[in-house]
């Protein structure tokens, strides 16, 4: 009997040799690819005989055992040899076959476990076959498709050999099997997930795939609550770089938003990132354990998030994602006075959503947790980058302030045209914050101002940061004087006055940032020269072009600013040995010189529409500030107060207009409120309007619409979001270059009929009807040259 035993053992291993002797050069790869083949048979050999008792503990490997005196090796290439000879794709035998869980399996082996389904059965996950990070799939142990083996390309050397595996003295071998025999049970299904990866509880994984991201999404760990809310987990370094407009909460943690640092308990703010400016990316710091431990930690972090999120499937699979070390953050739906009215209009009611270019590798998800919140995320690298540079020049301005070692520091920002000198100036403000107070502003650049209607120059404290770009935080000023132009280059002299006017009210009791214009050649230049002599800037921060066709501004170090000359001052030459004490320059500036963060090729919107958008954020504090307000309201629609003229002064400050012809250039134009120390008030019995015949520096307390004129009973009708105790104050109206937005004339909602302040029939052949063109080709006599002349 065991004779026969035997020879029934030696004629399958004659089968199985004939096997893989006849079977093609790819199946033996896949075969070596999906099994451990020795080296050497002559070992294995001697070991047939003391597989026999193994066989009874494998049986469920297969479908139909074939005889005892078979190994579960040898079975398995039988019946694979058949399926390929047949040409047959799939193992139909073990389609359906169910595997048992292995109880003596090692603690570190790769056997099975089961796991909890969405189905409410179990499934069978693998321990150590885990998903790359945020990708939410893991590779299986064995490549099949549809339960036939994967190709795999022998390593060189090895040979094919017939696979009879030790199970006594490798139990790895064992443990290789039972996943062998897992995946081909599957019958090819290898996107099963685990517990942490089932579609309730990672739905923010699937919203990030949806969008198309390719990087790792664990920052859109996020659920909504279905009311305009999403809760949002982020773990120490993640960043969130987003598009649209929110209320951002700072629930547990500290994170970091443009340079403004949130902790837990400090009150919501505004982030508002339209792709008129960069986009705004919020960072996840680490944050200080208050002597508590971790467990502590993270049990309140976890009790936060329950607050706020209804029990469920997907409050548990946020709530996997919470840590000691997490910030749990809040972005509630936002809609300011600013957005509604803006957006209302035709052409910016797309103005808070991607940009075309934006919209090329990224598709908003409906679906995804953060567009509940009024937010699309973007790519990391598209936010704000800094150099070295411009970190260390952050570190040491704010150094500067806290040590304030020669008083407060007077800070003065120059460069180009679209080097970044706004964002810079955001930047910097916020991050003061984190350590100051106050922060005061000096507004130089009238066609790019920050935080009033352009054309205006202004000095103003701010405590709170800057969120958004500037359209949406207009606020009054501390002191503000309306020049009435965008660029001060016809009267450089009433610019440095009117700088001077501001500067005189600088209390030198916090940090102040000037900012400066982008005309950084000719005049512009020495305009840049005198104001850092007489605003005594302690530092100066020079932004320059990466770009190397556009020429450089020379380096405003305190050597040049000695000997260069000025528009109102002038330079003192190298100094002599014997030059008196009384005359000796005093000690130069700090200079902070580096690449800015913008590049004018790069420029995202043209100016002209910014400063259109800067009035309409002014005038949009007309609109209600209810908390669940309506449609936004034209300016038509307002009640205007009535001023009478001959309590008011008029002055057309651009243009010498004939006295006959004012009221014609007033009417529908935008108007600066202003206030004069002297009092206004016509000659006795004369009617008419009190024209002035200089333009005054004088405090502007706001701006209005001039809708009309009645010249009958001598009233002006202005509309404009004063209140009437301070249009009291007003005793003179400057009226500039800087128009009123097209849109705004144009997109009269509620009229029938001809719409107020247009016409069709205006006639364009007539001279000087059209529009008066500049050409800024020509040099003006100033810049020319000396002539040369020849013999």
């Amino acid at each position: 009997m065991k004779q026969q035993h035997q020879s029934r053992h030696d004629t399958a291993e004659q089968d199985l040799c004939l096997a893989l002797n006849n079977q093609t050069a790819d199946d033996n790869l896949a075969l070596k690819g999906r099994m451990k083949v020795p080296h050497s048979t002559r070992a294995q050999v001697r070991r047939l005989k003391k597989k026999r008792k193994q066989q009874q503990q494998h049986r469920h490997l297969v479908s139909k055992p074939e005889p005892c005196t078979l190994s579960p090796g040898s079975a398995l290439a039988r019946q694979y040899q058949r399926a390929t000879s047949r040409g047959q794709p799939t193992l139909k035998r073990l389609k359906h076959k169910q595997p048992r869980g292995v109880q003596d399996a090692p603690p570190n082996s790769s056997c099975l476990s089961p796991s909890s389904s969405s189905s409410g059965g179990k499934k069978w996950i693998c321990p150590q076959e885990r998903s790359p990070a945020g990708t939410g799939r893991r590779e299986p142990p064995h490549a099949h498709s549809n339960g036939s083996a994967g190709r795999v390309q022998p390593r060189q050397g090895a040979a094919l050999v017939p696979a009879v595996q030790d199970y006594e003295v490798q139990m790895e071998d064992t443990d290789y099997w039972r996943s062998f025999a897992e995946s081909v049970m599957q019958n090819g299904d290898h996107t099963e997930l685990s517990a942490e990866d089932t579609p309730q509880n990672n739905s923010q994984s699937r919203a990030g795939e949806e969008e198309g991201e390719g990087e790792d999404p664990s920052y859109l760990a996020a659920v909504d609550d279905g009311k305009g809310r999403t809760v949002v987990v982020m773990a120490p370094g993640q960043t969130l770089t987003f598009r649209g407009k929110s209320q951002l909460t700072c629930l547990y943690g500290r994170i970091d938003v443009f340079g403004f640092t949130m902790e837990e308990g400090q009150p919501s703010y505004p982030l508002l990132s339209p792709p008129t400016h960069c986009p705004l990316t919020i960072q996840a710091l680490p944050h200080s354990t208050g002597g508590k431990t971790r467990k502590e930690r993270r049990l309140e972090a976890k009790a936060i998030v329950k607050s706020y999120l209804r029990a469920g499937a997907r409050r548990s699979g946020l709530m996997k994602q919470v840590s000691s070390e997490t910030s749990v953050l809040l972005l509630e739906r936002l809609e300011t006075q600013a957005t509604r009215f803006i957006c209302s209009l035709p052409a910016h009611r797309d103005l808070f959503t991607l940009s075309v270019k934006e919209r090329g590798f990224r598709q908003p998800a409906p679906d995804c947790p953060l567009s509940a919140a009024g937010v699309v995320s973007l790519p990391s690298n598209s936010g704000l980058v800094m150099s070295e540079r411009y970190s260390a020049a952050l570190s040491e301005l704010v150094r500067a302030c806290q040590v304030e070692e020669e008083g407060c520091p007077v800070i003065l920002v120059c460069g180009g045209k679209s080097v970044g000198k706004s964002s810079f100036n955001q930047h910097l403000i916020n991050t003061l914050l984190n350590h100051v107070s106050c922060v005061d502003y000096l507004e130089c650049d009238l066609g790019q101002t920050e935080f009033t209607p352009p054309g205006c120059l202004s000095l103003l404290s701010l405590t709170d940061p800057l969120l958004g770009p500037p359209f949406t935080h207009q606020r009054p000023a501390g002191r503000m004087v309306y020049f009435g132009e965008p660029s001060c280059e016809q009267d450089l002299d009433r610019y440095l006055e009117s700088v001077k006017y501001l500067w005189s009210f600088y209390r030198r009791e916090s940090p102040v940032i000037i900012n400066t214009m982008g005309w950084v050649r000719g005049f512009g230049l020495l305009l840049l020269v005198d104001l850092i002599r007489l605003l005594c800037v302690t530092h100066v921060v020079q932004l320059t072009h990466d770009d190397p066709a556009i020429a450089p501004m020379p380096s405003l170090s305190p050597a040049h600013l000695r000997q260069a000359p000025g528009w109102h001052t002038k330079g003192r030459g190298p100094r002599l040995a014997e030059e008196p004490s009384c005359l000796a320059t005093p000690r130069g500036h700090t200079l902070l010189e580096f690449t800015g963060a913008g590049a004018a090729r790069n420029v995202r919107y043209r100016c002209n529409v910014l400063r259109d958008l800067a009035l309409l954020g002014y005038f949009s504090q007309l609109q209600s500030v209810d908390p669940e307000p309506g449609p936004a309201l034209p300016l038509h629609s307002f009640t205007p107060y009535q001023v009478p003229m001959r309590s008011v002064a008029l002055r057309v400050v651009h243009y010498d207009v004939a006295p006959a012809h004012v009221l014609y250039t007033v009417n529908a134009s935008l108007v600066g409120l202003c206030s004069l120390a002297e009092g206004v008030g016509g000659a006795g019995g004369e009617e008419g309007p009190v024209l002035l015949t200089h333009t005054p520096v004088c405090d502007c307390l706001g701006f209005g619409v001039l809708r009309g004129v009645d010249v009958a009973r001598g009233l002006y009708f202005i509309v404009t979001p004063l209140s009437a105790e301070r249009l009291k104050q007003v005793n003179c109206m400057l009226v500039g270059s800087v128009a009123l937005p097209q849109d705004l004339f144009r997109n009269q909602a509620g009229i029938e009929g001809e719409r107020p302040y247009l016409t069709s029939e205006y006639c364009f052949e007539i001279f000087g009807a059209g529009k008066l063109k500049k050409r800024k080709n020509l040099k003006r006599r100033e810049h020319l040259g000396a002539p040369s002349w020849k013999n």
